[in-house]
């Protein structure tokens, strides 16, 4: 084994093993864990808190749910909190904790950036992914909702043009005969006038809000069956991993369908038939990984010392299937948000909110005198889709230890 020094360095053992190594502790790091909860507990129990207060707050007293208002330019945008919203401050609030032990251990961080940056397009696809959430997020409490100006339809592009006919009123200079692009419809609009670059804005905060909460809802159950049919075996396992079989022959789109007709298609629905019925595969994926982990000598020096099942698996068997978990994750990701813009395509998605397969699917019949309409979510939603795809390969290959190490 090896020894931080007090001086900071990395002081290999006798027998020549590095840092990197597995058998390298951080004797100081484990000497601070006697002290007491963590402050990083304690930071997650102070916000976990507030976030009960508010939420408490909301159901209680609130009723209607509370509203904020954001001044931009002397225009206020006003912030209607939903169900929806709530739980997207939760994933967020999750995915935040999550990172936390990350972040504190630089070394490991550092390690699987190399191993990450070696993957150019999910380098370039993680840095547009991060752009997405964040004017999904943020724009949105900027950017006023898209709504029906029939004298500004088919507005082009900016920096394009299109035959004057096609627009009912151009908008910007006709030259030649011909309505250029304005900046005050930077993408252009639909049949209807509305904005296409607040379509896409608005569509980038459901496709986050379904993806990310769906999931969080999807991993979390396959976490715990998984590692639970892993570790318990005999007819625990029996009965979880047949339970498993039920929810994958599940039909879960005609679900979605006969809870629409008898109470409507929202979006609150249709994340949580999305989070409770897509776990199947990935709790397996786990199993097969936490298999293997139960058998490693650290799960039976856990179990000698006396340690309990539970303490087990929450120390031992899911922090070293955390990969697995991250790259399901990612993967499952790019699959709901098809799923939502597919639904919201055929006209049975939450026809009330924005989202780029409504948007298509509006454009789908002016391909010949407006290709923008569909074109411009459709590249968002081809985009989107190809960078989660692109960043869950290369985690994939950064995350597993079984991957060849830096030469």
């Amino acid at each position: 084994m090896t020894r931080r020094d007090d001086s900071g360095t990395d002081d290999p053992g006798r027998d020549g093993s590095h840092p990197d190594d597995f058998e390298y502790v951080d004797w100081d790091a484990i000497d601070e864990r006697g002290g007491g909860p963590s402050t990083t507990r304690l930071a997650a129990a102070a916000v976990s808190g507030l976030y009960a207060l508010a939420l408490a707050y909301d159901v209680l007293l609130a009723r209607g749910g509370p509203t904020f208002s954001v001044v931009v330019d002397g225009t206020a945008h006003v912030w209607d909190v939903t169900a929806v919203d709530w739980l997207f401050l939760a994933t967020l609030l999750a995915l935040s904790f999550s990172l936390v032990p990350l972040a504190r251990d630089r070394r490991l961080t550092a390690y699987y950036w190399r191993r990450f940056r070696r993957h150019t397009p999910a380098v370039l696809s993680l840095w547009y992914l991060l752009a997405v959430f964040l004017v999904g997020t943020v724009g949105t409490l900027v950017v006023d909702p898209p709504t029906l100006n029939v004298a500004a339809a088919y507005q082009p592009p900016v920096y394009l043009s299109v035959d004057a006919a096609v627009p009912n009123e151009c908008v910007g200079p006709v030259v030649d005969g011909r309505c250029r692009g304005t900046w005050r419809y930077p993408l252009g609009t639909t049949g209807g006038g509305k904005d296409l670059w607040a379509l896409a804005v608005f569509g980038m905060r459901l496709s986050m809000q379904v993806g990310l909460i769906a999931t969080l809802i999807s991993i979390t159950i396959a976490t715990a069956v998984g590692t639970t049919a892993a570790y318990a075996g005999g007819w625990i396992d029996e009965a979880l991993m047949r339970a498993v079989d039920v929810q994958q022959t599940f039909p879960t789109f005609f679900l979605f369908l006969f809870l629409a007709y008898l109470y409507g298609g929202g979006l609150f629905a249709l994340i949580v038939i999305f989070g409770v019925t897509g776990w199947g595969g990935i709790a397996r994926v786990i199993r097969s990984e936490a298999l293997q982990r139960r058998e490693q000598a650290y799960v039976e020096a856990a179990r000698s010392a006396g340690a309990s099942g539970r303490y087990v698996v929450r120390r031992h068997i899911v922090p070293n299937v955390s990969s697995s978990i991250i790259t399901a994750a990612t993967l499952h990701i790019p699959y709901l948000v098809l799923s939502e813009a597919a639904l919201s395509f055929i006209g049975v998605g939450d026809v009330t909110l924005p989202s780029w397969g409504q948007t298509i699917a509006a454009g789908r019949g002016d391909l010949g005198t407006a290709w923008w309409v569909s074109t411009v979510p459709g590249v968002f939603l081809f985009a989107t889709i190809l960078a989660f795809n692109f960043l869950g390969d290369a985690l994939r290959d950064a995350l597993d230890p079984r991957q060849e190490v830096d030469r």
